[in-house]
């Protein structure tokens, strides 16, 4: 069985003790994503550019773990504001149009952070 944990260098994994992804098997699981820039500060920009980041994080870390895009299996995005939902949605069918994993799209009252508009959770399955 392959197994295994990704970090992205978010200050929250090391503050809160999580990983970014874990690899059981086949299966990868990134946890709630937000819009960290390398350096630890927010993305800047609306909810677009956000999901953006969330998005390019989480790849990373599916790919860090052996996988790809093409495993992606489900998404779950998190808004703060429901006018936000087809902006976040342009970005999501962008990474994810030729995959079509079942999403979710929710609204929320709160995010770690105030100026955060979007948090993204992936899961994959790698098919051998």
């Amino acid at each position: 069985m392959t197994s295994g944990r990704a970090f992205t260098g978010s200050p929250y994994e090391a503050q809160f003790g999580f990983a970014r992804a874990v690899r059981v098997g086949n299966r990868i699981l990134v946890a709630g994503t937000g819009p960290v820039e390398d350096d630890g500060s927010s993305t800047e920009g609306g909810a677009a550019a956000q999901a953006e980041r969330c998005f390019t994080l989480a790849l990373q870390a599916i790919e860090q773990l052996g996988g790809s895009v093409k495993d992606v299996v489900r998404t779950r995005m998190l808004l703060t504001d429901p006018a936000d939902q087809d902006a976040v949605g342009a970005v999501h069918a962008r990474f994810f149009g030729d995959v079509r994993p079942a999403a979710t799209m929710a609204g929320v009252a709160w995010l770690c952070r105030p100026e955060w508009k979007v948090e993204i959770e992936v899961e994959a399955i790698i098919q051998s």
